[in-house]
């Protein structure tokens, strides 16, 4: 069965800095605890006694890279609330939305390339072939590149 349009679709309406702030905030409170879950899950695999024998050098390496990018996910995620408790705690500027968006949208690209690497080293003890492995996660990588900004600009042409 298609989906229908809804109702008042395109319509805008402004909303006021405060609850725009609101907004950011709580998308950094939304994709924060899935990049903490990715991270706690890439430390925990680094201490599994089949790491370093199941685990070329290279792919550790990867997977070392894929915990940096998770890293920086996570510090740009959470940068926001830092940036709001400390340089505007009892104010909302345009500036502060502007940039916290920023940072959230910043902080997803790492986070695609990180499950990407993931999703590659795994795909490659499971299946045992590089090619193949490699297609997956370019698959994956694609998925998350279309959904998370190909189809939000698409949107904000189509609507803007």
């Amino acid at each position: 069965m298609p989906f229908s349009k809804p109702e008042g679709t395109g319509r805008k309406e402004d909303i006021s800095l405060e609850s725009a702030a609101g907004h950011v905030l709580e998308e950094c409170r939304m994709v924060l605890p899935g990049v903490q879950a990715l991270f706690g899950f890439q430390l925990i695999a680094v201490f599994n006694q089949g790491f370093g024998e199941r685990l070329s050098h290279a792919e550790q390496v990867l997977h070392l890279i894929a915990i940096a990018l998770t890293v920086l996910s996570m510090a740009l995620v959470m940068t926001p609330a830092a940036l709001h408790r400390q340089a505007e705690p009892r104010e909302v500027s345009e500036r502060f939305i502007w940039m916290g968006s920023n940072l959230v949208l910043a902080g997803m690209l790492p986070l695609a390339l990180a499950i990407g690497l993931d999703a590659y080293i795994v795909s490659s003890l499971i299946i045992r072939n590089d090619a193949v492995a490699i297609i997956i996660a370019a698959a994956v990588v694609t998925l998350f590149a279309a959904l998370w900004f190909f189809l939000p600009r698409r949107e904000a042409r189509k609507h803007g």
